[in-house]
């Protein structure tokens, strides 16, 4: 085994991927010496952070690093942060005790880490075929043969699909835990992890990512001192991105690091071991109950012998016997469920008005913060695994350039949408895919409503359920939403829409009647217009408008 030892970059820079480098553990900065600090510095004014800031899909706008008193899940522990390393590159360049590799139930080195088995030898596959396979969310070991580390644990992440979100999520979770469980059982002190999830699955990047960091946490609350170094390996700049944005709310490095992370994470953090809670797998325990004067008895009653199986439950004779504490159990999720659907029905009855006026169905109780982020996950691991072509060749929503103030731009237009032409849940499947890259930031929405009025719109509870879909990272960055040629029954819906659905979205709409008035907000070199937007401005706008070239697209000002 003939390889060279290189120097390692700078935190989160990039390892060399040759095959022949090897780099020392010593070599690569743990996570409490990073010289790169956090996106929570960089939320607060710091320089170290570039444009490729994403803030969390559940934070709030302009978080505060106030606690008001709430006491962080994740406390800074300086111990455990000595134990974390972020590391650009792939995971059998690092001379550790031993390498994660994300693989399937056969053991496949097709389907293995790309690289590994190649930079380990044809020996590994040979070990990998005695093993009997290995199940979902559990971990084998084998020796690491031509790679610098000692021992390579093999485990397989789970498929991931919307419906079994849960499910994917725990066997995620069991995934990380079983690798450090098997580091510590064959005496072993660091490990280099990579992203167990993969495209391939379809398991969301992001939702993956905590779930690894707050189990390893959680690993490492219980067991820090039989593990040295856990090395959390990325190979593409997403990866890396989000593990940058995330390590810092489950190892906070300082007190301030700590007190904003309170703010940006999610609601469920999981349970002591880093798996998902689940609300009905819980065992409810109540204390004993008190003991009790019991009530003097009262005279019998006779009663008929053809009413002596009659006696209530509830009689007086009972209720000596029986003590309140016992009947103060906690409710049973099933009627839990039952009273939310009730309450759902209740205050859909109340909106039967908003669906005689043609509003559509505004009812339902509004979505939690985890509730939107969950639905939101769900359709975009959807709209990336179908084609949806067909809708993009409509051309009702696509990209455009950037504003007057650099804000990137989506373009809706009007008179494409037809909703008798089109499948309307693909076609939220297809927005959500084109928004994603957006909402991440501040962005802008130009909609030429030109010609719009003589096609049907949808109703308004279409669109409160779509800005439910695209949730609160979409509410948050949206700076403004420039609509060209409003009509007065466009005037009335977007009102409706401030009154019945969500005033902080759509008071951000700018009216705007002509296309220079447009230009001023947006560069017309920054716009895809079409032809017909052109021909109608003219005839809306006619003498006191502008005189606009069809096929040059060049502006001219009427004198």
């Amino acid at each position: 085994m003939n390889r060279s030892v290189t120097t390692a970059t700078a935190w989160g820079g990039v390892a060399t991927d040759r095959g022949d480098s090897v780099v020392r553990l010593d070599q690569v900065p743990r996570w409490s010496d990073a010289e790169h600090r956090s996106f929570l510095e960089f939320e607060n004014g710091g320089p170290s952070f570039s444009n490729s800031h994403i803030p969390h899909p559940l934070t709030a706008s302009g978080a505060e690093s106030g606690n008001n008193g709430i006491i962080s899940r994740f406390l800074v522990d300086h111990e455990i942060n000595s134990k974390i390393y972020l590391w650009r590159g792939n995971p059998w360049n690092l001379e550790v005790d031993a390498v994660v590799n994300s693989t399937n139930e056969n053991l496949d080195e097709a389907h293995s880490s790309p690289g590994l088995h190649a930079a380990a030898g044809p020996a590994l596959a040979e070990e990998c075929a005695t093993l009997g396979g290995c199940r979902t969310g559990m971990a084998k070991v084998t020796n690491a043969y031509d790679l610098p580390a000692r021992r390579i644990v093999h485990t397989v992440g789970p498929m991931y699909a919307v419906k079994y979100h849960t499910a994917a999520e725990n066997a995620l979770s069991h995934c990380y835990r079983s690798c450090l469980e098997l580091l510590i059982e064959n005496g072993l002190k660091s490990i280099a992890m990579g992203c167990i999830y993969t495209e391939a699955k379809n398991y969301p990047r992001e939702p993956a990512a905590h779930v690894a960091i707050r189990t390893v946490r959680r690993f490492l609350e219980k067991q820090k001192d039989k593990i040295t170094a856990i090395l959390f390996c990325t190979i593409t700049s997403t990866d890396t991105e989000i593990y940058k944005r995330l390590l810092p709310l489950y190892f906070p490095r300082d007190k301030h690091e700590e007190e904003v992370a309170i703010s940006k994470l999610p609601a469920d953090v999981g349970d002591e071991n880093g798996g998902t809670i689940i609300d009905e797998r819980k065992i409810r325990i109540k204390p004993l109950p008190k003991k009790t004067t019991p009530k003097p008895p009262q005279a019998p009653i006779d009663l008929p012998v053809s009413d002596a199986g009659l006696v209530r439950r509830n009689s007086s004779y009972l209720d000596s016997f029986l003590d309140p504490a016992f009947m103060s159990l906690i409710k049973d999720p099933d009627q839990r469920r039952k009273e939310e659907w009730g309450k759902a029905a209740q205050t859909q009855k109340g909106w039967n008005c908003a669906k005689m006026l043609g509003f559509g169905d505004l009812g339902g109780p509004p979505l939690s913060a985890a509730e939107e982020y969950s639905l939101h996950s769900r359709y975009l691991a959807k709209a990336n695994s179908l084609s949806l072509s067909e809708i993009a060749e409509m051309k009702i929503v696509y990209r455009g350039g950037v504003d007057r103030e650099g804000h990137p731009v989506m373009v809706v237009v009007g008179a494409h949408f037809l909703p008798r032409c089109l499948d309307l849940e693909r076609f939220v499947l297809y927005v959500v895919k084109e928004f994603e890259p957006l909402i991440q930031k501040p962005y802008t929405i130009v909609y030429f409503h030109s010609a719009a009025s003589l096609q049907p719109q949808p109703d308004l509870g279409w669109m409160r359920r779509l800005q439910q879909i695209l949730g609160q990272k979409h509410q948050r960055n949206l700076q403004a939403i420039y609509v060209l040629h409003p009509t007065f029954g466009l005037k009335a819906s977007i009102f409706a829409l401030q009154l019945l659905v969500d005033n902080l979205v759509w008071k951000k709409v700018v009216y705007v009647d002509r296309l220079l008035q447009l230009f001023r907000y947006v560069p017309r070199e920054q716009l895809t217009i079409p032809d017909f937007v052109f021909q109608h401005d003219l005839e809306v706008n006619g003498g006191k408008g502008l005189i606009v070239d069809p096929r040059t697209k060049y502006v001219h000002q009427r004198p």
